[in-house]
């Protein structure tokens, strides 16, 4: 595979995936592309049981998705999918017969978010893992799945308030809440996360996928909600007022490194601003 974005080297049946997209892993085209052509290479090979997806920016995860290029990296999605949709993407990742796991460190908001909510489980760096539903900040729906999933885990009331407060959770109230499976001290993610790929994929692989079927006739959002939740996205990209939000969040430094370090406080500057027109 040539990739871009992603570091990726397997170890016996799991597969590591590394996220380095520079300058703050946003989730644009090459990402996703880069995602697609994992996804496709990595269910064709038999050898290949679990995949563990990490971060190499101590900061981010996965920030968000690039705001000034939704068109592009939804036709990437579509390469797999055949729906030019994030959601649908993130679908497929969990109904896959791959074992995900999320390894987390640094900033995972917006789509970052929804791509490990997609995935099978969710393991956090107590230090330095920031959890953030922002898009009801710029008067949008999550396109990704987040209404849906955070609905399930959370129940009701916690996923509006997760949703409706743009706010950012760490790692401790994200395991409360149910975002996460757990939050565990940094210098013993990697190794806790190795030893349970590892012990899972030593196990039948008959056994992943049907257990993994049935969970996911229980909790896995149907498609057409999914697909709901994107449409609507894409038609907020066009709305007046959602633009003029974005466009008062760049200017504030809104998909910048250094700016987003503490996105949680521009967002409620915005509220501010708001407030006062």
């Amino acid at each position: 595979m040539n990739l871009t974005t992603l570091d990726v080297r397997q170890d016996r049946a799991v597969c590591v995936a590394a996220i380095s997209a520079p300058p703050m892993n946003l989730l644009g085209p090459e990402l996703v592309r880069d995602l697609v052509s994992l996804l496709k290479a990595a269910e064709a090979d038999d050898t290949c049981q679990v995949i563990v997806f990490k971060s190499a920016d101590p900061d981010y995860f996965i920030s968000h998705v690039d705001v000034h290029r939704v068109r592009e990296y939804r036709e990437e999605a579509a390469k797999l999918t055949g729906e030019a949709s994030i959601a649908a993407l993130f679908r497929h990742l969990s109904a896959s017969r791959l074992v995900s796991i999320a390894q987390i460190e640094g900033r995972v908001r917006g789509a970052g978010s929804e791509f490990v909510l997609a995935c099978d489980m969710r393991f956090a760096a107590r230090e330095s893992a920031v959890f953030c539903q922002m898009e009801p900040a710029f008067g949008q729906i999550p396109g990704g799945g987040a209404t849906q999933y955070l609905t399930r885990l959370m129940g009701r009331a916690r996923a509006l308030e997760v949703l409706l407060s743009a706010e950012d959770y760490d790692a401790d109230l994200a395991e409360r809440y149910g975002w996460i499976n757990r939050a565990m001290p940094a210098t013993e993610l990697g190794s806790f996360v190795s030893a349970l790929a590892h012990r899972i994929a030593g196990f039948p692989s008959s056994g992943h996928v049907v257990v993994k079927q049935r969970v996911n006739a229980i909790a896995l959002p149907p498609a057409e909600d999914l697909r709901r939740d994107s449409e609507l996205f894409g038609e907020g990209m066009n709305d007046a007022a959602v633009q003029t939000q974005l466009q008062a969040a760049m200017k504030r430094g809104f998909q910048t490194r250094e700016a987003e370090l503490s996105l949680a406080r521009m967002l409620g500057d915005l509220a501010s601003d708001s407030s006062d027109r």
